[in-house]
């Protein structure tokens, strides 16, 4: 696996979870276990920060409070696209940057709008991620299976990068 700290590595951590709307946002528990859940990708550029919309009494606040370390883990099957995200989160109260990220599809969890008081948001500082990105074609990967099976020799056409942020 090859590490990278390029630029254009980082946009292509973005380019493939962009699209992907749900993460599965990893936190540790009290007692040093880890729970994770869906969470929806709520932004439309990168910086190196990823934001996502929660409530206020939410208990994954309280796990961020207590060890802010968390992975996030996007799949996208259909397009052979995976990537894990490493980042130190912090609970983020700032009513100009909820209005700044606010989409109507929100309106599923916080039917009140962007004025709605129980909206907290969990910034994510990305540390690392990993990606794996494997052609997507039906074609090519019924060869590449077909030419592992036939010549017995490991085929892998994905690629496996870890970037450094």
């Amino acid at each position: 696996m090859q590490i990278s700290h390029a630029l254009d590595d980082r946009r292509k951590v973005w380019d493939m979870i962009k699209n992907i709307r749900t993460a599965l946002f990893v936190t540790h528990d009290e007692d040093g276990g880890m729970h994770a859940r869906p969470m929806a990708v709520n932004q439309r550029t990168f910086d190196g920060d990823l934001w996502f919309f929660t409530s206020v009494d939410s208990p994954k606040i309280e796990e961020i409070e207590g060890n802010p370390s968390v992975l996030l883990a996007y799949s996208e099957p259909r397009d052979q696209e995976y990537v894990s995200v490493t980042g130190t989160a912090e609970v983020v109260r700032d009513r100009k940057k909820v209005d700044e990220l606010w989409t109507d599809a929100l309106r599923v969890w916080f039917p009140k709008g962007p004025g709605d008081r129980s909206i907290t948001l969990i910034k994510v500082s990305v540390s690392a991620a990993e990606y794996w990105d494997a052609p997507s074609s039906r074609m090519i990967l019924a060869y590449s299976r077909a030419k592992a099976i036939l010549t017995g020799l490991t085929i892998d056409l994905r690629e496996n990068k870890r970037v450094e942020f």
